[in-house]
């Protein structure tokens, strides 16, 4: 599973320091042996011993509850999606009171399946409106539905009730939490409070390097004017009051097709592959080698976010040992400057159009 924070949080020691005394210690860790976990058994450790320090801390009943509801969601969304980390994955909001007559029900619909013919699939809130259309056009087999619990009980959509890869989660941190951490690319359609919600939690992610940068897609009915006018508010008082800079604007890009659409999906991932922190530096795998001119010419043009040195193109570090998978993948590695990820967005544009060696 590739870290949905592409290893942005760093600086902490393979081997967790943990303790909370000699004899417990002991303990905790025969129990992790005997109970067989085999992989990163010093994570279950500390876990053990961040719960036995909450049996400790005097909480009130409704904080524990809160912890051990989030865990155990938290827990069971990474079991369901563990057999599909092979296959990227798209995540689609909307408004669930889009009707199925409406012209944007169809968008989504379309949308959904040729995401699907192009090896995607599809995450949803498995509700109904632009949720239902796209797992009618994605199907069952190729769908995730995340459904949140409300006073008001809201029901999965038809494709995806029942299906063991519909999960009904109480918070919607953790629902979020899921969307941001197994998405590869997002597609947001018009809707109220909510989609709005999730459109800026995932802006604000990639803007302060705390998820992964990857493609965002605005679409709506055709000849609509939902993200237009939407665009305004951003341009005309966000940017206009310098809350916002205009390399932000790179996160995301307003279509006006479906075609449109998958395109800048798919050239998103022509040669950039994925992105990792190996302490200062981020290392970008990358499909195919570039150039040398490519590399001049990356060098040139984003020279303003590379903190020293130079982007060199190069081969796996040994700090990603622990991805044998792509270890073969070339490499381009910096230091850049992590105040500016809007800039980087721009760089892998750059790097997705450069001519390969």
């Amino acid at each position: 599973m590739e870290d949905f924070t592409g290893g942005a949080i760093h600086d902490q020691p393979p081997r967790r320091q943990w303790t909370i005394n000699s004899p417990f210690d002991e303990r905790v860790r025969e129990l992790v042996r005997d109970w067989g976990a085999k992989k990163s058994p010093e994570l279950i450790e500390e876990m053990i011993v961040t719960a036995l320090k909450i049996a400790r801390d005097q909480m009130s009943i409704a904080d524990l509850k809160l912890i051990n509801r989030s865990v155990k969601e938290m827990r069971y969304t990474a079991k369901v999606f563990a057999p599909f980390q092979h296959l990227r994955k798209v995540a689609i909001f909307g408004s669930a009171r889009t009707s199925a007559d409406s012209p944007e029900f169809k968008v989504a619909k379309d949308f959904a399946r040729d995401m699907v013919a192009q090896n995607f699939m599809v995450i949803t809130g498995g509700g109904d409106g632009i949720m239902g259309a796209a797992q009618h056009g994605a199907g069952r087999a190729h769908s995730f539905g995340l459904n949140i619990r409300l006073p008001s009980e809201q029901r999965a959509n038809e494709v995806i009730e029942g299906d063991p890869k519909l999960i009904n989660l109480n918070y919607f941190f953790t629902r979020k939490l899921t969307f941001v951490k197994e998405a590869h690319a997002f597609a947001l359609f018009p809707g109220g409070f909510g989609t709005l919600d999730e459109t800026f939690e995932v802006l604000t992610l990639m803007q302060t390097g705390k998820s992964r940068v990857i493609p965002v897609v605005m679409l709506d009915r055709p000849r609509g004017s939902y993200w237009e006018t939407w665009m305004k508010f951003l341009t005309g008082q966000l940017l206009k009051l310098g809350f916002i800079s205009q390399e932000d604007l790179s996160f995301f890009k307003i279509v006006h097709s479906v075609r449109e659409a998958v395109a800048e999906i798919l050239q998103f991932y022509k040669i950039y592959h994925s992105a990792r922190w190996v302490g200062q530096r981020l290392v970008v795998r990358i499909s195919h080698r570039l150039s040398k001119k490519a590399i001049i010419d990356l060098n040139e043009k984003f020279a303003d976010i590379v903190r020293s040195g130079e982007i060199i193109q190069g081969a796996a570090l040994r700090q990603e040992k622990n991805e044998p998978e792509i270890w073969d993948l070339p490499r381009l590695i910096f230091a850049p400057d992590r105040n500016r990820f809007g800039r980087l967005r721009q760089l892998i544009d750059a790097l997705n159009a450069s001519s390969l060696a």
